[in-house]
């Protein structure tokens, strides 16, 4: 009789043990991950601080040159009327990133489903293995190119052959408008999934007035377009994929850091329970060894 009822309490407590060995083992890697991401972060939260002081000089100086007659004209500045239009969409490599990939994709399918209501046709470039995945998957929509796995810096040939994709596409006239949606980094605790406009150059934004309008010219500010535009252009390129590479790590860090929370509160509840189930079967034993003490009276 004691030997059944040992039997059925015993198993409990090694499948419980079982399970706190796994819950624990899981929490040592999220653990590791988390530091991981948050060494990546760092890295990352200073690249994309660094560049953004000229990232955003870039934007105001495309916007004031805009704004004057010697661009009307220029290949990179003409503004269409749009009826087809290309889409850079970044997104991550991996998973485990909380709803980094889910927001940016959610934003680019708002595009996809503005540029169907408008009648307007599209081609995207997907940046990132979750990108790259998501767009496969869409019918009526055409790939320009997928680019995976770039680096944290990305200056290499995959960047310019982004970068070129959509400023040939754009001078031929097979698109009017290249748009890039990306995850904005505005702190280790906020990403915003956003959209800017790459090509044609200098739209118009909220803050292209401070360092611009304290520009001059030396000789011409048509020799000086030549010159420069294409790198304004692709800084503002550059630094959305550093954004999004910050986003990413900013955004795992966190998950893992959930992951791990959650982890321990779970190691602490199967304890708990544990400990209750070997209390409950050592009462029960000693009220039987006590039962059956009086029976032998």
């Amino acid at each position: 009789m004691l030997g059944g009822k040992r039997g059925c309490e015993v198993p409990s407590q090694r499948q419980l043990k079982a399970r706190i060995r796994s819950v624990k083992s899981t929490k040592q890697i999220t653990k590791a991950m988390q530091m991981v991401a948050a060494s990546k972060m760092r890295r990352a939260q200073d690249a994309t601080k660094a560049s953004h002081p000229y990232e955003k000089a870039a934007g105001e100086l495309l916007a004031f040159l805009a704004e004057q007659g010697v661009t009307k004209m220029h290949k990179w500045f003409i503004e269409r009327s749009i009826k087809n239009r290309m889409i850079i969409v970044i997104a991550g490599d991996k998973g485990l990133a909380g709803a980094y990939n889910a927001n940016v994709l959610k934003a680019y399918l708002v595009n996809l489903r503005s540029d169907d209501k408008e009648g307007v046709k599209n081609t995207t470039i997907a940046v990132g293995r979750k990108a790259s995945a998501f767009v496969s998957r869409l019918k009526d929509t055409d790939v320009a190119g997928t680019y995976e796995n770039l680096p944290d810096h990305p200056e290499g040939a995959q960047f310019y052959a982004i970068l070129n994709t959509a400023k040939d596409a754009f001078e031929k006239g097979d698109v009017d408008a290249v748009d890039v949606v990306y995850t904005r980094f505005v702190s280790s605790m906020t990403q915003v999934a956003d959209t800017f406009r790459l090509f044609p150059a200098g739209v118009a934004n909220e803050d292209a007035n401070t360092i611009a309008n304290e520009t001059e010219f030396e000789p011409s500010a048509e020799e000086v377009l030549d010159d420069v535009a294409y790198r304004l252009i692709g800084s503002r390129l550059f630094q959305a994929l550093l954004d999004a590479r910050a986003s990413e790590h900013s955004m795992r860090m966190l998950a893992m850091k959930n992951a791990t929370d959650n982890a321990g509160s779970l190691v602490d509840d199967l304890t708990l329970e544990m400990n209750k189930a070997r209390q409950s079967a050592i009462t029960q034993e000693l009220a039987e060894i006590s039962g059956g003490a009086e029976a032998m009276k």
